[in-house]
């Protein structure tokens, strides 16, 4: 046995998804997941203008992939 390098990077083809959350008290709206993190901002940017709330939790994931560096 021997120890081997390994990277872990992005992978740009899985996409990364998004979704806001709004922390007013008893709100409880969110995005729901986005594959563009700017339609989940639009939701917010709507979501403040309609209820005038302005404190949000952002949520990205994306695919990653481990390969050997040998």
């Amino acid at each position: 046995m021997r120890f081997v390098d390994h990277t872990i990077a992005h992978v740009p083809d899985g996409g990364i998804t998004a979704q806001l959350y709004c922390l007013s008290a008893e709100c409880g709206e969110n995005s729901g997941p986005q594959g563009a993190p700017d339609d989940a901002q639009d939701w917010a940017l709507r979501h403040t203008g309609r209820t005038g709330h302005d404190l949000f939790r952002r949520e990205y994931s994306d695919h990653a992939r481990v390969t050997r560096c040998e």
